[in-house]
């Protein structure tokens, strides 16, 4: 029998095909999908067991009524580009390259699964906070990852960070085994695909033997591409070539393939992004942060590219906040073009929701029926959304993008299961995970203080190069 759940007398931002908002709105949720949105008081059978919505054939479970007054329900954010983070704050203030040589790899090296487990719960009680359903998630530990995924309630994509086997990363080996262990866990909700940290730590057989295993698997790609200018200088050097076009001419891109940052690409990578359907997720405020530049988002919108936001790792953002992500996707652009109808509240959050849900190939981004029930409520009645003018939809729009915050979210709804309620999370126990998360990061920080480790990495070339 199962468990059913009545959202009732929301704001309901559907964000289906006709863009539906209901000023006292309800949804009705069974087992782990939407069975019916509508308007206050439509499914009010439900709650005695009765008709409305439930799958028919036999008794009904009874069904738990969510009071949504002064609450907006919307689908839940999509982190279409993450990484499980155990070092937020620390030695953050260099530029990429040298960033990944003296803190990244060296502290991913000296993870062991338990330090990955603690730091995947905190990664991912931060992000359910802040109203994320699913991430996509590269890292190490895999089996830990999806342990912590599973226990905590959250949609999860898992991927390795592949390299070369010179750089002392993971290999397509580990991520074979991961997919092996963990894909399909948790009734489904983690996913495993390959993932390939970047090309200067890859060679052209690697690329392809991605392909091939990604293939033979039927599964996805996640890869960062074109992050920044000294990526790009290193690809023409080895390569030839820059990032993307080595990842055509290696199988790389395509429908099943996320492209993450994607900040420098030329117009003949767009066109190749364009003709492989490539997945984009644009990473606005990490790109800042690290100096790495402003992504050419309004010609690949242009193009017709489907691009979803990421917040990419606490390390080189400090923070998993989706809603200030949302937020430099509009402001950055239009910032730099001297064009303020770029990044229109509507489109932005569309690129958090739906968007990152079709990158993935999820049934979720919306609220219609039959898609998966990955639903959050936010909190209408503060500061943030005041003063909120009744029935307009592009107030509401603007409040979300510009003015809240992930601390607005009041419960988070994954799968069917309230992981969240009044800001509380329901699964695990946050203040153990909070103790044990800071116990993970000495321990590591420690061993590579004390390995000294260095990433074997050509050196940065010169713009010149």
């Amino acid at each position: 029998m199962s468990e059913r759940i009545l959202i009732r007398n929301g704001t309901v931002l559907t964000l289906d095909d006709a863009d539906t908002v209901h000023f006292g709105g309800d949804v009705l949720i069974e087992g782990d999908r939407i069975v019916a949105v509508g308007p206050t008081g439509s499914f009010d059978g439900a709650a005695g067991g009765g008709a409305g919505g439930g799958s028919g054939g036999g008794a009904e479970a009874p069904v738990t009524v969510v009071d949504a007054t002064d609450k907006l329900v919307m689908p839940g954010l999509v982190d279409l580009h993450y990484h499980t983070a155990i070092a937020k704050g620390y030695s953050d203030h260099l530029p990429l390259w040298e960033y990944l040589d003296t803190c990244w790899y060296p502290i991913i090296r000296a993870l062991d699964p338990e330090a990955a487990y603690w730091a995947a719960l905190a990664s991912y009680t931060e992000s359910i906070k802040g109203g994320v359903t699913t991430v996509n998630d590269m890292y190490r530990q895999l089996e830990a990852l999806s342990k912590a995924a599973s226990e905590i309630g959250i949609r999860a994509v898992l991927s390795n960070d592949v390299a070369d086997a010179e750089h002392n990363l993971d290999t397509l080996e580990d991520n074979h085994r991961a997919y092996t262990a963990c894909h399909g866990a948790a009734d489904g909700r983690v996913e495993v695909y390959i993932g390939i940290e970047w090309l200067p730590i890859a060679s052209r057989e690697l690329l392809r033997d991605t392909r091939a295993l990604a293939d033979q698997l039927g599964t996805g790609i996640h890869i960062h591409l074109n992050e920044s200018l000294s990526e790009v200088e290193n690809s023409k050097s080895r390569f030839g070539l820059r990032p993307t076009e080595v990842a055509y001419e290696t199988g790389i891109l395509g429908r099943d393939t996320i492209a993450a940052h994607c900040v420098w690409l030329s117009d003949t990578e767009i066109a190749l992004m364009r003709e492989t359907n490539t997945q984009i997720s644009h990473n606005p405020s990490s790109n800042a942060k690290l100096g790495n530049g402003i992504a050419r988002l309004p010609e690949m919108l242009a193009a017709g590219l489907n691009v979803g936001l990421g917040h990419d790792a606490a390390e080189c953002n400090n923070s998993r906040d989706m809603f200030e992500v949302m937020k430099f996707a509009s402001l950055m652009h239009r910032a730099s073009r001297v064009d303020s109808s770029l990044g229109q509240a509507p489109d932005v959050v569309r690129m958090a929701t739906r968007n990152g849900a079709a990158a993935l190939g999820h049934q979720t981004g919306q609220l219609v029926a039959g898609h998966k029930a990955d639903v959050i409520l936010v909190d209408l009645n503060n500061t943030m959304f005041t003063p909120r003018r009744a029935n307009d939809v592009a107030h509401l729009y603007s409040h979300l993008v510009y003015s809240a915050n992930g601390s607005c979210v009041d419960t988070t709804i994954i799968d069917g299961r309230v992981v969240m309620a009044g800001r509380e999370l329901t699964l695990v126990d946050e203040d153990l995970i909070l103790r044990e998360s800071n116990k993970a990061f000495a321990r590591v920080l420690a061993r590579v203080e004390d390995a000294s480790t260095e990433l074997a990495i050509p050196p940065t070339p010169s713009a010149a190069a």
